[in-house]
């Protein structure tokens, strides 16, 4: 090799690895943040990661660019071990051009996006730019459009995750929303689309940055956020342990772990943590606490629908994904953003070859106009279409309440569940007991010379005679009654039986889901 040229490759990497410069450097750790290559280093095993295109830069005849050099055009790329299993990644580099998307830019992205689809291996994006280079007009539209493409190809195919580590704006939030899980840092990222002074022009409405588009606005408000972290090293090590739950692609199976019984304390109280009383309110969590093998709980959109319950855990060693309803909040009703959480979520575990367990109790839909003018009921249908479209194991426990269209939605039997229990503690009926017998027995109730005392027998009655675990499991729409000491060995068997399962479905290019 020619020792000049020898010198000069060497030159040039030392160059890339230097990003922006000390300076900006020092910017980016002055804000809280880890650098492009430093937050590959907390996601990557060490010593694992290869990098491809660190030499390529813009075209030099770009107008305004002319003689600024970008080695790596403000993104690094390629892959390395998570865990021991290949994954791939992009980060986008803030002290190079304020990581701005132009043509080149893009071409390095959707690089790494087709290698990671064909290799069968989850992909990872660290997102921190100032959006489409400017200078670079059309071409970097036309490079979003590429990377949006190469996102809807890869869904469902193999596990994306993104991660916002500073800002993303404009066309370029649409990637990290075409991805399966988008991690926020708090006080660092935000995502919108039109800013605080576009907005501020064309309404009058003053926001920050962080109202708008913060961690905590998109964790709490919008949903877009499934999980939020404090800095840029906790959320890396966030996107590494979800990695450990999710298979590398639709072909294989999730990652077994070693089994761990769940917290002792946990399940020894399972069995007293729903009320006698069925409208008081109890955190579901504790359900799901004592359930699952100890710390193994991940739990997803955790701040936004707060009425539903959605996670990853392991029961002995398996991942599942849980879905449950959550008493403590607006009584376990399901609404517009509840119904959105829950079939985006079941989508992914169907995707993924994860098997569904759904802990019900939930009295129905949240009534008001707001609900049904919002579109409830296009939103609804999506829980059912996601829940009957799934062909993993599905296992249902109805822990209480589960009442008219809100028991069909929670993956009953007739919707597609290949195995329903009951606790003792379930009432299974098309309303509850006080809105069935006001509708049942109001003449003998307006009759009875105490009305309030009649209509509390007539309640009793019905809970008795139709909305008791025992009518369905007579009927077979239950399979049985279980005991909630029971549960987890239960649920251990069943999806062990289930392991192999395979269902055929009628050939289609795709189904129509009601979004």
């Amino acid at each position: 090799m020619s020792g000049g040229r020898e010198s000069e490759l060497l030159r040039r990497r030392q160059e890339a690895l230097q990003g922006g410069g000390a300076e900006r450097v020092a910017q980016q750790h002055a804000r809280g943040k880890l650098t492009a290559r430093e937050r590959l280093e907390v996601l990557f095993d060490a010593g694992t990661f290869q990098e491809i295109g660190q030499l390529a830069s813009h075209r030099g005849d770009v107008p305004g660019l002319e003689g600024r050099r970008a080695p790596g055009d403000g993104v690094v790329t390629g892959w390395g071990r998570v865990g021991g299993r290949t994954v791939f990644a992009f980060a986008q580099d803030f002290t190079q051009i304020g990581g701005t998307l132009g043509e080149v830019h893009a071409q390095k992205i959707q690089k790494v996006q087709e290698m990671a689809l064909r290799a069968g291996a989850p992909l990872v994006g660290l997102q921190d730019s100032g959006g489409a280079r400017i200078q670079e007009g059309v071409a970097a539209l036309d490079g979003y459009a590429g990377i949006f493409r190469r996102n809807t190809l890869a869904s469902g195919v193999i596990p994306q995750v993104s991660v916002i580590l500073g800002p993303c704006a404009g066309g370029a939030v649409y990637s990290p929303a075409l991805t399966d899980v988008v991690v926020m840092v708090e006080g660092t990222s935000q995502m919108f689309i039109t800013g605080p002074d576009v907005i501020r022009a064309v309404t009058g409405e003053e926001i920050t940055f962080e109202e708008l588009g913060g961690a905590r606005a998109h964790y709490t408000k919008s949903g877009v956020a499934h999980l939020v972290a404090p800095d840029d090293r906790a959320a890396l090590e966030l996107v590494r342990r979800l990695l450990g739950y999710l298979p590398a692609n639709n072909i294989e199976d999730p990652p077994r772990a070693e089994p761990q019984e769940p917290d002792p304390q946990a399940a020894a109280g399972l069995e007293a943590v729903v009320p006698e009383d069925p409208n008081r309110p109890y955190d579901v969590r504790r359900v799901i606490d004592g359930l699952v093998d100890a710390g193994s709980w991940l739990e997803l959109q955790g701040g936004f629908a707060q009425n539903a319950v959605t996670g990853l855990a392991r029961l002995s060693g398996r991942v599942v994904g849980v879905v449950a309803n959550q008493p403590r909040t607006l009584a376990g009703t399901l609404d517009i953003d509840a119904s959105d959480k829950i079939a985006r979520f079941v989508r992914l575990c169907d995707a993924f070859n994860i098997p569904l367990v759904t802990l019900v109790d939930t009295p129905g839909y949240l009534p008001g106009r707001a609900q049904e003018h919002g579109g409830i009921i296009r939103h609804g249908a999506k829980v059912l279409y996601a829940y009957a479209e799934a062909t993993v194991p599905k296992v249902s426990v109805i822990l209480r309440k589960a009442y008219g269209g809100a028991y069909i939605a929670m993956c009953c039997r007739g919707l597609g569940a290949d195995v329903a229990w009951a606790w003792p503690s379930a009432e299974i009926a098309v309303m509850g007991p006080e809105g069935a017998a006001n509708i049942i027995y109001r003449r003998e109730i307006e009759a009875a010379e105490e009305p309030a005392a009649e209509r509390s027998r007539r309640v009793a009655e019905y809970r008795e005679r139709l909305a008791n675990p025992f009518v369905a499991a007579e009927r077979g729409f239950v399979d049985e009654v279980i005991l909630p000491g029971e549960t987890r060995s239960r649920l251990i068997g069943a999806l062990e039986a289930l392991a192999d399962k395979r269902e055929e479905r009628p050939a289609r290019k795709h189904g129509n889901l009601p979004v």
